[in-house]
């Protein structure tokens, strides 16, 4: 245990290591009444003068324990006006909101604290939200998620600090245990409630707390500490992993309108854990929330890119996100506002004669039409260029994506040839079939797919004294 004479100058060594905060910050302090938060709020007010902190007290009665929540809040009250700090509360009806949202009492409880805090740090433009969560409650947090099943994540529990919605989440505490908490309140002479409800083992946490702890206890009597010394080891892993999935995903991955993809043997070429990181990653990206991604769904995507699977496959993901994997290609589609997948419609853009550059937003490219003599025309350097005659193409052009019995007449073959069928034979993705985009002329051939294939239309003859090369540019997203 720390001596109380080195639990401040302790606490400011820790705010220098982790950046709690700059001099000179606004602080709001979330103080419930307990030992723990009016000794933070003692702690900030004592370090007020030499660290130039402005302090702003905040004070929820979620509206659960009558008489005796009103009691906490007038000791709160009373307590910061003593320190010469401005405090913040408000009484609300939880029992109320609970029936009419249907939520958890804790859930519901933390949504509106929270809420209010947020709510006072924009009031006072305050940088920081101080919270008194300390060791022993990060011992629990820990223990309760290896019961329901967690992570490497889920192992470093609380974060002493964190941004949320534009704030800084601070932990003073998290290193302080409960009985130096309690020394340091008596020390002092500060104040404290007791929440009777604490003691009701109606909570999982409580009966984690006055239970579970204690019996696990009885086999290793540091066996606290070591939960809080696993959430730091987790924690400082966790974080270099996620640094290294970043460096994977901007190296791996390649953003789309409607999501991302990458390819399936970059995928199968990281270690099994930097593939299940870059999966919720990439989850996360395409809008979900991933601590509510199951570990199955995490699995099935990834083994959908192992080579015995099918090599087009589809699996919502859920909220309307979509993986699909498509050959070489994992996409993963977004959900739009409506929670729905974003799909491209359909698109046609008129070519007259003289146009010069056709953007094609759906396909995120361009279409470049340049008139030249024939004598002049280099041969096409990839299939993203072609020639035509100038005097044989049939006005006005049509640019657009295919539609039911598209046909062409290909080049160097009889007949024709179902676009569809061309599309498969070239193994192209199906969630962009519908994107590609097709030039037909004004009788309603299919002139050319640009990547793909020209028909046997307009083509360029010895007798041929003007070409139309036409360029597709700006071709991440088309084969």
């Amino acid at each position: 245990m720390l001596g109380v004479e080195d639990w401040l100058s302790n606490l400011l060594v820790l705010a220098r290591q982790e950046q709690l905060w700059q001099p000179g910050d606004t602080i709001v302090v979330a103080v419930s009444g307990g030992p723990d938060s009016m000794a933070l709020l003692h702690m900030l007010h004592r370090l007020a003068e030499p660290e130039r902190l402005n302090l702003v007290a905040a004070h929820v009665d979620h509206g659960f324990r009558g008489e005796e929540s009103a009691r906490e809040a007038k000791s709160v009250l009373q307590y910061a006006a003593a320190l010469g700090i401005a405090c913040e509360k408000v009484l609300f009806d939880l029992p109320a909101y609970i029936e009419e949202t249907r939520m958890n009492a804790q859930a519901a409880a933390r949504e509106k604290r929270y809420a209010f805090l947020h709510q006072v740090a924009a009031d006072y433009g305050a940088a920081c939200i101080a919270l008194a969560h300390h060791a022993d409650d990060q011992a629990e947090t820990v223990l309760m998620r290896m019961l329901r099943g967690t992570g490497l994540g889920g192992l470093a529990g609380m974060a002493m600090k964190r941004s949320e919605k534009n704030v800084e989440l601070i932990r003073p505490l998290l290193r302080t245990y409960k009985a130096d908490i309690l020394r340091y309140c008596e020390q002092w002479a500060v104040p404290y409630s007791q929440d009777s409800s604490n003691g009701q083992k109606y909570y999982t946490r409580n009966v984690v707390r006055l239970e579970v702890l204690p019996y696990l206890a009885s086999f290793n009597p540091q066996f606290t500490q070591s939960l809080v010394r696993l959430s730091e080891l987790a924690a400082a892993e966790d974080d270099w992993l996620e640094q290294e999935t970043r460096a994977v995903f901007e190296q791996y991955t390649t953003k789309r309108r409607d999501g991302c993809q990458l390819n399936r043997k970059a995928l199968l070429g990281l270690h099994v854990a930097l593939q299940r990181r870059l999966i919720k990653l990439i989850l996360s990206y395409i809008g979900l929330e991933t601590e509510t991604t199951s570990f199955d769904s995490v699995e099935t995507i990834r083994h959908a890119a192992t080579d015995g699977a099918a090599s087009t496959w589809s699996f919502d993901v859920g909220n309307g996100a979509k993986f699909l994997r498509e050959y070489d290609n994992l996409v993963f589609i977004r959900r739009d506002q409506s929670g729905m997948a974003s799909r491209p419609g359909g698109y046609a853009y008129v070519v007259p004669e003289g146009m010069a550059v056709l953007p094609l937003p759906e396909s995120e490219c361009e279409l470049a039409l340049e008139e030249m003599a024939a004598s002049e025309a280099s041969m096409p350097s990839s299939q993203l260029e072609a020639l035509f005659d100038a005097e044989a193409l049939q006005y006005p052009l049509t640019v657009r994506n295919r539609i039911p019995g598209d046909r062409m007449q290909v080049l160097g073959l009889n007949g024709t040839k179902k676009v569809q069928d061309m599309f498969v034979d070239e193994r192209i993705a199906p969630s962009r079939r519908d994107v590609l985009p097709l030039v037909v002329d004004a009788d309603g051939f299919v002139l050319w797919i640009p990547g793909i294939r020209r028909s046997r239309h307009a083509q360029v003859q010895e007798s041929t004294s003007r070409v139309i090369r036409m360029t597709l540019r700006n071709m991440s997203e088309l084969p």
